[in-house]
């Protein structure tokens, strides 16, 4: 996890990692992360009702589990005095809500799937009402500069989200930074409106409901074959927007790949969002000098990137 005071990242920052541990609960409460469910699930079935509740059916850790969510959908614009839409889950399939056998007389009213192509998509549905349940797994907890991941970093968590409309939006750019290292800047926004938290950790770990960290991968690079997880950092508060650089992390190389990809959860409870794109080669000094135009009008008003 790192939190850059501005896009060209000292390498002591580049250092921080994130561990977050997750609590499933049993009875009926409001989701701790909104949208994750569990983690290294199989066999996953959604169905959903005209009342707005879904239920997940799926196995894990050997078990199989159904999970009763409801009570949210969409998201709303950050707020310091207000608090993000989350669900509400019963572990125990209705049991906990109803205090009986809701998941055995459940009737699911949810057609095929209509709604946008989704990056991780397990599987989803399409209510009667016009909104889309979606349920996406992914590898969140991954390690920064590409270590190799324990059996608890490597888990695929499983992530549900309940919407209608447009999507967030991810939009990043490729540029250089001291004419020589990879560098990346973008925007996160849904609705209008930029995604954001107010407070967090030093280490970049969201102390509200509304921080959102960019999870960026690198392919090809000094790390190993395949995709390898780069780093991990927070939009920044007001603007939603980020920067990036590759640099090297003390005993880790540099994580230039071939191409890049970043996964963000999507605010409130909708799905989360994906970019991915081909990095840029050799330093270019013409194309470096027109992106500072694009970086200037992208990042206006955050002060901890600079277009340099």
């Amino acid at each position: 996890m790192a939190v850059p005071r501005d896009c060209r990242f000292t390498a002591w920052m580049l250092r921080r990692t994130l561990v977050i541990a997750l609590v499933a609960l049993a009875a009926p409460a409001a989701a701790s992360a909104s949208e994750l469910i569990d983690r290294n699930a199989t066999g996953v079935r959604i169905g959903a009702n005209d009342k707005g509740e879904a239920l997940l059916t799926y196995r894990a850790s050997g078990k199989l589990k159904n999970v009763l969510a409801w009570g949210a959908m969409n998201a709303v614009a950050p707020n310091p005095a207000g608090r993000q839409l989350e669900f509400k889950l019963d572990y125990a399939g209705g049991w906990g809500k109803y205090r009986r056998a809701y998941a055995k007389e459940f009737k699911s009213t949810c057609g095929a799937y209509r709604g946008q192509e989704l990056q991780w998509f397990v599987t989803g549905c399409t209510a009667r009402d016009g909104s889309h349940w979606a349920v996406q797994a992914w590898q969140r907890a991954l390690p920064n500069y590409g270590l190799a991941p324990t059996a608890k970093q490597a888990v695929w968590e499983l992530r549900l989200s309940h919407w209608t409309g447009e999507l967030p939006v991810l939009t990043i750019n490729l540029d250089w930074s001291y004419r020589r290292f990879h560098h990346l800047y973008g925007t996160y926004a849904y609705a209008g409106n930029p995604v954001f938290g107010y407070r967090s950790t030093s280490g970049g770990v969201p102390l509200d409901t509304f921080g959102r960290n960019v999870y960026l991968d690198t392919f090809g690079s000094a790390y190993g074959s395949g995709w390898k997880r780069e780093n991990s950092f927070l939009t920044h508060t007001r603007t939603g927007t980020f920067c990036y650089g590759f640099y090297d992390h003390g005993s880790r190389p540099e994580g230039n790949g071939t191409r890049y990809r970043a996964t963000i959860i999507g605010p409130g409870v909708t799905p989360d969002a994906y970019w991915q794109g081909t990095a840029q080669g050799p330093y270019d000094p013409d194309a470096d000098r027109a992106d500072l135009d694009r970086q200037r009008e992208m990042l206006a008003g955050d002060r901890l990137c600079k277009a340099l």
